[in-house]
């Protein structure tokens, strides 16, 4: 008998889930964060322990991506207006280092490459590796379709996109490609495990998408959500991963379905005793040939 994932549901938000976020491990656990549709035409900067707002840096137009780097000392920010944006933090009212180049609204900007490169993905359908230093294009990627979402990897520079129905993984410095995966549907969101031993992927068809990362076989798939899935990034320690949906709400997911870890409480059969017969059942995995 097959396995069966038991999501733990985060409500809240009162529409649709369009991006989420994981912390580092930190003292007290790590963190999820999360965002939903929204119309802005500026971006503020709060105090992560206090919640004070501590600046705020005016856009024209509606901003999609904000990235800081490692340091948290610069801020990148791109959206409608086409031009990518960095902000000296420990200088608020200079002017930010403006960078050119796409032709329609960017959809995600990233540090990489120890926060010397800058990968953007915009509406314009293509990808472009920007030199920090010098605002040059390094090198741009052509799609037929827009990139729906883009995911960067520090450990092994791994750039993780997906667009219409392909997960494809690029090396982050290069952009120079290592694999693609075609899903079922239209996907929103991948994500890689921590370990590169999975991956999991999201999208129109309300379902997501279990993969082996080394030979690209599915491994399962299961529809938890009541609206397409947006979003979608495994937590830093890899032990689950969170999806976020057009029916707004977040779900987590058990990497290892079955594993007694925080909410989840697992017992098998032979386990059970008359102190814990309440405790959740989990049947063993159904293995694939």
């Amino acid at each position: 008998m097959a396995m069966r994932q038991t999501p733990l549901t985060c409500s809240g938000h009162t529409r649709p889930v369009v991006d989420l976020a994981f912390s580092g491990i930190t003292p007290y656990g790590y963190f999820l964060i999360s965002a939903c549709k929204v119309v802005s035409s500026g971006r503020k900067v709060w105090d992560a322990v206090t919640g004070d707002e501590v600046l705020t840096l005016a856009h024209k137009h509606i901003v999609k991506s904000v990235n800081f780097t490692q340091d948290s000392k610069y801020l990148l920010t791109g959206g409608n207006d086409k031009m990518l944006r960095i902000f000296d933090l420990n200088k608020p009212e200079a002017d930010p280092q403006e960078i050119a180049g796409h032709t329609s609204a960017i959809k995600k900007a990233l540090w990489c490459n120890n926060d010397q490169q800058i990968i953007s993905a915009a509406d314009d359908k293509t990808i472009r590796l920007w030199d920090k230093n010098t605002a040059e294009t390094v090198k741009t990627l052509s799609f037929e379709t827009s990139v729906s979402s883009m995911e960067y990897i520090p450990d092994g520079e791994i750039l993780v996109i997906t667009y219409g129905k392909t997960i494809a993984f690029y090396k982050a410095h290069s952009l120079d490609l290592i694999k693609t995966v075609d899903a079922p549907a239209s996907i929103h969101s991948a994500s890689l495990h921590p370990e590169k031993d999975y991956f999991v992927a999201g999208g129109d068809d309300f379902k997501l998408y279990k993969y082996d990362y080394s030979t690209k076989e599915e491994i399962e798939s299961y529809k938890g959500h009541f609206g397409p899935v947006h979003c979608v990034r495994f937590s830093p320690d890899g032990e689950l991963y969170a999806s976020g949906s057009e029916d707004g709400t977040l779900r987590l997911w058990q990497t290892a379905v079955g594993k007694t870890y925080g909410l989840w409480k697992c017992v098998l059969p032979e386990e059970l005793t008359s102190e814990n017969s309440e405790a959740l059942y989990c049947p063993q995995p159904e293995i694939k040939a």
